[in-house]
């Protein structure tokens, strides 16, 4: 196939820049715009008596404040004013990297976690005057184990770690009530890196299985490994490269045969909700992201949720405390669990998400959940049908929420995969997931989400080709890249091993 691009390479450029950079043409840093006496403020009168402060905080007094930057209130707005449309933001276009760091989430989500009584609601105060709270815990708590078709829910970990560190934690208490906490926890060779990692810091052994020619697991390699000495295999599904594991029932039956659990990785329930349900089809436990399914901004970090949703042999282990309703209708925190693992974070978990999260379910309802769902596989695919031919696809499988490339052909002309994502930089797009997952040589990870219409994904494709082309003719072109940013190609491996974490006055 001619990997020749769809538009001209600058008519590409003046669409991308005309519908995206809204960036200031003052290449000046501002950072130095400090003049004696200028001040951004003006405090009133001093109308207490003075103290001595050296008298009153001794030696912990700072009296030098070092070289702060005296400037005027404009400085300062226009300063972060300009510095904030120098960075790529969902407002301004497609992540191609998907719902693992950002994707696109109604505004009426945060206006609601901001109101009053949901934002100010402190953990400490009496449940009389908490039950609108835990009312939203409760009814999340309960969308959120039909969506899974599981029997019970913890809303207590911070993020998709933390979830499967308890979710491990259970698995471990079931097994020692039963008189035997065994020993290993089988891992794909395409589980995310912190599959292994959770088992091995509970104290169990970490057993890798390897995915077939299909990038799936095997049944007949989980037969193999599965003994009296594993706890449970962790299985992310749809798995990393973007295919549902459809022998996952299979496996299951295996699992179960020999005393041992099913755990889901939930991270990519994008591609499940309102469509399957990860409890029908014989999963123990699994850990959702409220952060990436359900309507919480997690670019730049945080924050996360991760619930863990389990089968009721499972239940009486689950952290404390939780929510319970009383015939009269009203809602209790229940301490009262013999056999839990007990607290595994302050509070109750991070309440804000929970409210966001509520809010993006009720407000699609079932229909508009699987509506998310069917648009996010269909946008993947979209882009796989756009980009065949044009990059290698090492695994071809169907795709589910998102597709994953290789560099294959590129390599041949010295063209790597972050080199590629570095040149889609001057295109106008936020880069795709690169070299992951670690069995695809060259990864290219692409999930659109359901957020992008049509036309968003033209450009994206447009783009890809028009990079795919520049690799066949001029090569240098893409390994020099960026070439549009405010910042040249840095050095990745200086930059891990002496990283600048503080800016100096003077320092460019």
């Amino acid at each position: 196939m001619s990997t020749a691009p769809v538009v001209n390479e600058k008519d590409l450029n003046r669409r991308v820049k005309k519908a995206r950079q809204q960036v200031s043409q003052n290449e000046d840093l501002i950072f130095e715009k400090s003049s004696p006496g200028k001040a951004a403020w003006k405090l009133a009168p001093l109308d207490v008596p003075e103290v001595d402060s050296a008298a009153l905080l001794g030696s912990i007094e700072r009296t030098d404040l070092g070289n702060m930057p005296e400037v005027s209130e404009i400085e300062i707005i226009r300063h972060f004013t300009r510095l904030s449309t120098w960075n790529y933001a969902i407002d301004l276009g497609m992540y191609p990297l998907g719902s693992c760091t950002m994707k696109y989430n109604a505004r009426v989500n945060e206006a609601v976690a901001r109101l009053d009584g949901m934002a100010n609601a402190h953990p400490y105060q009496p449940e009389a005057i908490s039950q609108g709270a835990l009312r939203v815990m409760k009814t999340l708590s309960d969308c959120l184990i039909e969506i899974t078709g599981m029997d019970s829910i913890t809303l207590q970990p911070a993020a998709g770690a933390h979830g499967e560190f308890t979710g491990l934690l259970l698995v471990r208490a079931y097994l020692e009530a039963q008189g035997n906490p065994r020993k290993r926890v089988l891992i794909p060779d395409s589980a995310h890196g912190t599959n292994p990692a959770t088992a091995a810091t509970i104290g169990y052994e970490v057993q890798q299985v390897a995915s077939n020619s299909s990038g799936m697991l095997d049944p007949a390699a989980i037969a193999a490994a599965m003994n009296e000495d594993v706890a449970a295999i962790m299985v992310t599904n749809p798995n990393t490269i973007g295919v549902f594991e459809s022998d996952i029932a299979k496996i299951a039956e295996i699992m179960h045969a020999k005393g041992g659990l099913l755990y889901m990785d939930g991270a990519n329930m994008n591609a499940l909700v309102g469509k399957a349900r990860p409890g029908d089809f014989g999963v123990d436990v699994m850990h959702l992201n409220l952060h990436k399914t359900f309507s919480t901004p997690h670019g730049g970090g945080g924050p996360g949720s991760g619930p863990v949703a389990c089968k009721k042999i499972l239940e009486p282990f689950l952290p404390t405390p939780v929510v319970v309703e009383h015939p009269d209708g009203s809602l209790h925190l229940n301490y009262d669990r013999p056999q839990s693992i007990g607290r595994v974070r302050a509070y109750y978990g991070n309440f804000g998400m929970f409210v966001r999260a509520l809010a993006y379910i009720l407000a699609n309802g079932p229909d508009g959940l699987r509506q998310t769902t069917e648009d996010a596989v269909l946008n993947a695919n979209y882009i796989r049908k756009g980009l065949d031919g044009y990059y290698d696809l090492h695994y071809t499988g169907q795709s589910m929420h998102e597709v994953v490339f290789s560099d294959k052909k590129q390599a041949k002309r010295g063209v790597k995969t972050m080199d590629i994502a570095k040149r889609l930089i001057d295109y106008g797009f936020h880069p795709f997931t690169t070299a992951f997952p670690l069995i695809v040589p060259g990864a290219l990870m692409i999930e659109p989400t359901e957020s992008e219409s049509r036309e968003e994904l033209d450009l994206f494709i447009d783009a890809m080709r028009a990079i795919a082309a520049e690799v066949d003719e001029s090569p240098e072109v893409v390994t020099d890249a960026p070439h549009n940013t405010r910042v040249s190609r840095m050095d990745e491996t200086a930059a891990a091993r002496k990283p600048i974490l503080r800016w100096k006055p003077g320092q460019k």
